[in-house]
């Protein structure tokens, strides 16, 4: 099981603005901010729930492919949400809301691209 996961990212104060709004329908929040000082290297942002940081952001130069990230929704209506915030806060579209029966009958996700072309995704598995 994963504790933790982290990406680089070309512009942290962007980056954190789409994460803050993106994920906020999920329930995953800006945790904390660290800063060079602080770790002596490292600067970068940690989001999630339940008081720990698990999606962590760092500024960095991001590589030449991109990651893809699935946040786990607690219903369909969280998963249009999220993508509807993503694309508010500068997302772009790569999947509309909806089934992907072709992973299973109740797959239902929406994908947007972050500011550096990462692939976040929303899914519920709960039928409707």
């Amino acid at each position: 099981m994963l504790d933790h996961i982290g990406i680089q990212v070309s512009n942290l104060k962007r980056s954190t603005g789409f994460y803050k709004a993106a994920l906020a329908p999920l329930g995953v929040e800006l945790m904390m901010e660290l800063t060079v000082e602080m770790t002596g290297g490292y600067e970068g942002a940690g989001f999630g729930s339940e008081g720990k940081p698990y999606f962590w952001i760092g500024k960095g130069k991001p590589g030449k492919t991109h990651s893809h990230i699935a946040f786990a929704a607690r219903d369909r209506k969280a998963v249009q949400a999220f993508y509807e915030a993503a694309i508010k806060a500068g997302g772009k579209d790569n999947g509309l809301p909806g089934l992907r029966p072709h992973y299973h009958e109740h797959y239902f996700g929406a994908f947007v691209l972050d500011p550096d072309g990462h692939n976040v995704e929303a899914v519920c598995h709960l039928p409707a």
